[in-house]
């Protein structure tokens, strides 16, 4: 079985520079629950890596996340998909902690829980710090314009990573490399 590592906001569901802090804000991206859904019945396992800042400026709760997920969750199961897990770093930037990307620290706790290399692996992000998470823990990091994609790549992206203008269009190159 493949594995596909997914940034959340502005590669799943909408961004919002204001976060996104309650179930009722986290909207999908067109497509996006169904590109999930293709992933998985092609046989690819699907995680989620995520900052999520939003937690250390107190602006949600980890309560309050749970809540965002499980309506991911459900919206996602109802176009029959799902996400393995979501491992997700609650600290602020100046924290300095391993596990907020840029840093791999996420990538290799992913690595060390599934006992695998994660070279290779596709890691879909919209922000250089997605890119740069993945280009460090050794998976292949893919851009997509969605989100924050847009203005990530006019300020510039590391060479040779691939750009998609969606969620939906990384899963059409992955599923059906011939198009």
């Amino acid at each position: 079985m493949s594995l596909i590592i997914l940034d959340r906001d502005g590669v799943i569901n909408h961004d919002s520079d204001d976060f996104i802090k309650s179930p009722a804000e986290w909207e999908p991206i067109e497509g996006s629950l169904e590109a999930i859904a293709r992933l998985n019945h092609a046989g690819y396992r699907v995680v989620v890596i995520s900052n999520q800042s939003g937690i250390a400026r107190g602006l949600l709760d980890v309560d309050t996340l749970t809540r965002i997920h499980s309506k991911m969750r459900r919206m996602l199961a109802q176009v029959g998909g799902k996400i393995e897990s979501i491992l997700y770093c609650p600290h602020g930037p100046e924290d300095d902690c391993e596990c907020r990307k840029p840093k791999q620290g996420a990538y290799s706790e992913l690595a060390n829980r599934l006992r695998i290399d994660l070279a290779g692996v596709p890691a879909v992000g919209d922000s250089l710090r997605d890119l740069l998470a993945a280009q460090a823990a050794g998976a292949t990091p893919m851009l997509v314009k969605t989100g924050k994609g847009e203005r990530t790549l006019s300020q510039g992206i590391p060479e040779g990573v691939a750009v998609y203008d969606d969620l939906s269009a990384v899963v059409t190159a992955l599923l059906e490399p011939s198009l």
